[in-house]
C-alpha cells in the first residue's frame, strides 16, 4: 500500500489532522511526522505567555499516526465505508515539552492485531532525537453505529 493512499484514507481534516508525511510502514509498525504550527487555536491558551503542546493532542497525534495510520495499513485497502478505527486507550509518559514550531517524529510498534483489536507501543521525539513521550496505544475496528 501506498503512503499517499493511507493519508487520504484518514477520517480527519484540519484543524484535527496531526499527520504531515508518513515516512515508513509495514506489518510491524509505522513512521510519521507532523509539525505543531504555532497558529492552532489551543496555544492561546495553554499556557500563559509560554505556549506548549497540551499532553491530550501529542497523544491523539500518537494515535492518528502510530495506531490509525497503521491500521489503515494492515487492513490493506479492505477499509469499507462504514468501518471505524476507535481508539480505545492510552497509557502514556510525558518526558519533555513540544513547542509552537516543533516537527516531531512518531515511531509505533505493533504488539497485538488480532479480531478487529489493534495495540501498539509508540513513541515521539523532537528534531533533536530526544523522546518527548511514549505510550501503549490501544483502538479497535468496527462498523460505524
Amino acid at each position: 500500500m501506498n503512503l499517499n493512499d493511507i493519508m487520504a484514507q484518514l477520517p480527519y481534516s484540519k484543524p484535527f489532522l496531526f499527520v504531515d508525511e508518513l515516512l515508513h510502514a509495514d506489518e510491524n509498525g509505522i513512521t510519521g511526522t507532523y509539525t505543531f504550527d504555532e497558529s492552532l487555536d489551543f496555544y492561546k491558551g495553554h499556557f500563559k505567555g509560554n505556549p506548549v503542546t497540551p499532553g491530550v493532542i501529542l497523544t491523539e497525534t500518537m494515535a492518528q499516526i502510530g495506531m490509525v495510520c497503521l491500521g489503515i495499513y494492515l487492513l490493506d485497502n479492505n477499509l469499507k465505508k462504514d468501518t471505524v478505527i476507535a481508539f480505545t486507550s492510552a497509557d502514556m509518559q510525558f518526558l519533555k515539552p513540544v513547542y509552537p514550531n516543533e516537527k516531531v517524529t512518531v515511531t509505533s510498534q505493533k504488539t497485538f492485531f488480532r479480531f478487529g483489536k489493534l495495540k501498539c507501543a509508540a513513541v515521539m521525539k523532537n528534531e533533536a532525537g530526544q523522546e518527548v513521550c511514549r505510550g501503549i496505544l490501544s483502538g479497535m475496528i468496527t462498523a460505524r453505529l
